[in-house]
């Protein structure tokens, strides 16, 4: 075997040795220089890229500066109006009416006549009840009379006095028999049902008409159990009609027993209605005031889940690094929504939370805040 081609392998390698992995003690050695050194990091050098790589491991995110402002919170709910007062009125005896009817959105006082019922033979039984009256009390003035002088018993002077008592419960049966005969309306309001159409024969319970009052009117709505306790008699209260009308209110009445059903609290708002612009039955969106509270508003896309699926955002700690506080959403407007759960102030990430964790460093952005 040759040497020679054995060396010339060698000679090759060596070369690209130098020309490759040496090059710069190549170069150095041609120009007549000493070979670098090592290069061994002092301190100082050694914190310069560490610095460095820190700060370009971390998030670049946007961010505001959210200070907490009162706001007045409010109890949401829905409803619906009812009038003041509704009666059916109705009859107490049978009979037939005479009287004309008055037509359904009639307006009637106090006191006026709805049906008139025939009387039939009912004023000559009162007057027969009457008659007997005076002849029970004539008898018991006689039994007394006699009943002093020793020429009557006892028993004929009690027999007299029973008499006369139930002479006089058969005129009391017989006047309120005639007072059954006139229907009048129990307050002031509207007539929602004609009333007994003329020669219709009432019975005790049959309907002579529907009284409604208007000029004062109640909203209603129900209370959920977690919020009765914002509620007070008295508070201020609005609501939204369907048809768009507004209306402003006190609470008067705060169930103090839950729906079985529903486990909510019923709650009764007096409106004013002079105009009696508001109809029964109409639907409303309430809104009870109670007391404020501090929260932040915030866009809406600030809001972020964790891991766990809880409904919060993201924060900018002290060390720059993430922090997730769970919030608890007060009000939403059309500009943000008011939340609590956070300290009075807070760096609120609103760009790019979705894309960091609670620990991860964030390089922050700061923009203003949209009061």
């Amino acid at each position: 075997m040759r040497i020679v081609p054995i060396l010339t392998a060698v000679a090759v390698t060596a070369s690209l040795y130098m020309v490759v992995i040496e090059r710069d003690d190549l170069m150095a050695f041609a120009r007549g220089e000493d070979a670098p050194e090592a290069e061994q990091a002092t301190p100082a050098t050694a914190n310069g890229p560490q610095l460095a790589d820190a700060a370009e491991s971390r998030v670049g995110v946007v961010a505001v500066h959210s200070k907490a402002r009162s706001i007045g919170n409010a109890v949401i709910l829905r409803g619906q109006t009812q009038a003041i007062r509704q009666v059916e009125v109705r009859a107490e005896t049978t009979s037939t009416v005479i009287s004309d009817p008055l037509r359904k959105g009639s307006h009637v006082q106090k006191g006026d006549l709805l049906c008139e019922l025939d009387p039939g033979t009912r004023p000559s039984m009162l007057l027969q009840a009457q008659a007997q009256l005076k002849e029970a009390k004539i008898n018991l003035t006689a039994a007394s009379k006699l009943s002093k002088g020793g020429y009557a018993s006892e028993t004929r002077l009690a027999s007299a006095e029973a008499a006369e008592r139930s002479a006089q419960a058969a005129v009391a049966t017989a006047e309120r028999e005639i007072s059954h005969l006139t229907i009048t309306a129990p307050f002031d309001g509207l007539l929602e049902s004609d009333t007994a159409e003329l020669g219709s024969l009432l019975q005790p319970g049959s309907l002579c008409s529907t009284v409604i009052q208007l000029d004062t009117i109640k909203l209603v709505g129900y209370v959920p159990e977690a919020e009765v306790n914002k509620v007070t008699l008295g508070a201020s209260a609005g609501a939204q009609l369907s048809n768009g009308q507004e209306v402003q209110g006190k609470v008067t009445f705060l169930s103090r027993s839950a729906d079985p059903a529903t486990r909510t609290f019923e709650v009764e708002i007096t409106v004013p209605n002079p105009d009696l612009s508001i109809r029964d039955g109409q639907t409303a969106d309430i809104a009870i005031s109670s007391a404020g509270s501090l929260a932040h508003k915030l866009p809406q896309s600030a809001l972020t889940l964790n891991n766990q699926g809880q409904l919060g955002v993201r924060v900018v700690g002290s060390d720059s690094t993430v922090v997730f506080y769970p919030v608890k959403l007060l009000r939403d407007e059309a500009d943000g929504v008011w939340l609590d759960g956070l300290p009075e102030t807070a760096d609120v990430i609103v760009v790019g939370q979705d894309f960091v964790t609670e620990g991860v460093a964030v390089a922050a952005t700061y923009r203003e805040t949209e009061q």
